[in-house]
């Protein structure tokens, strides 16, 4: 093993930004598992693990459908349980600074661990007390921001994944048509670009109307892979 110098981790780190976010390798949160690999060991050491068979799993995984149907053969094989939940486009934006300048009036704050569980009940992953430590930990610690009402109450807002990536936006239904999911985006975006970090999501390939409006912002979609959300041992 090699200690890297401080010139070597920037070439490094330059690569690594050169394929990211299929560079991007999350870690061990919430026993949430990613990988990028076409090694079917690799799969099966991942889908046999002793912390997978114990708990019900979230497994984040980017993957083509080669892959995809490898690792149903895994798991099938191997005897675990898996369902997939949905696939997602993956979209990100180089150019930040060509988002449009937010004239909305309104009050804008970032996301208070008050406000877990009714973005943990809105949310369309959510469930209940099993996803709450997951929400709670993006709202500690990663940016985010929501739009607030005349009670200080959030009525829109926007997380952050703990791979970087933007997610879990939502407008409650009485709020919607008003901007706020273009502005928190825009506003987001911004924040994550200007403290170093990259700038991409996730939207599901049925999820016609987030994707227009990522792609109206900017956002392109990398068309040589997707990213397939699956429960393990549900």
């Amino acid at each position: 093993m090699k200690v890297l110098r401080k010139q070597e981790l920037k070439k490094a780190l330059e690569a690594l930004r050169h394929y990211f976010p299929q560079s991007q390798e999350k870690p061990d949160f919430f026993n949430d598992v990613s990988t990028f690999t076409k090694d079917e060991s690799c799969l099966r050491n991942i889908l046999t693990r002793t912390d997978v068979l114990d708990w019900k799993q979230f497994i984040s995984l980017s993957i083509d459908l080669q892959q995809e149907e490898m690792l149903k053969a895994v798991a099938l094989n191997n005897g675990v349980p898996m369902n997939k939940i949905c696939t997602c486009h993956v979209m990100c934006l180089e150019d930040p600074s060509n988002l449009p300048v937010d004239k909305l009036s309104i009050r804008v704050s970032s996301v208070k661990e008050s406000h877990v569980a009714l973005i943990n009940s809105t949310w369309k992953f959510g469930m209940g007390e099993f996803t709450e430590p997951l929400v709670r930990s993006m709202i500690l610690n990663y940016p985010s921001c929501c739009v607030l009402d005349s009670e200080g109450q959030p009525v829109s807002w926007i997380l952050t994944y703990s791979d970087c990536a933007m997610g879990v936006l939502y407008t409650l239904p009485e709020h919607r048509r008003k901007g706020y999911g273009k502005a928190l985006i825009t506003i987001l975006a911004k924040k994550l670009h200007s403290e170093g970090y990259p700038v991409y999501c996730f939207v599901e390939e049925e999820n016609q109307l987030s994707y227009r409006l990522f792609k109206g912002l900017g956002f392109t979609e990398d068309l040589s892979y997707r990213n397939s959300w699956f429960y393990v041992n549900q």
